[in-house]
């Protein structure tokens, strides 16, 4: 047997890469993330981006060298839930069938990235482990 922690860091890596660009993102464009914010129902747009932003950045941290890493998997796995519940209703829409361009379906792919990346989450969250492949 050999050790395969490089192997579940690697996958915490890819699970979480993509949360720091989106932080830097709302960081070089706070005008859209306000605007994005301030969308929905939730009052405070500016702690919303604020506290979204400082999510984005700390939680993958702890993920990747297992610090904390299963309160910050929780953690980011409600903010994809809430994200996709309120940032990206495509069921609002009026276009998903559409040929074409869809705001619909552009929503849709994102309220599913989110549900699944808040699946894999889950899983760190639990502690689940590397499974033997066969």
């Amino acid at each position: 047997m050999h050790d395969s922690s490089w192997i579940e860091t690697l996958s915490r890596l890819l699970l979480v890469a993509m949360f720091p660009f989106s932080a830097f993102d709302k960081l070089l464009d706070w005008g859209a993330a306000m605007k994005q914010a301030g969308s929905s129902f939730l009052p405070g747009a500016p702690v919303l981006v604020v506290t979204a932003t400082a999510l984005e950045l700390a939680a993958p941290v702890c993920i990747v060298l297992d610090w904390h890493a299963r309160v910050a998997a929780l953690l980011l796995a409600l903010f994809c839930i809430v994200t996709a519940l309120l940032y990206h209703p495509f069921w609002r829409q009026g276009d998903f069938w559409t040929r074409g361009n869809s705001v619909a379906r552009a929503q849709f792919w994102d309220f599913t990235k989110n549900f699944g990346l808040a699946g894999g989450l889950f899983l760190v969250a639990l502690g689940a482990g590397l499974a033997p492949l066969v």
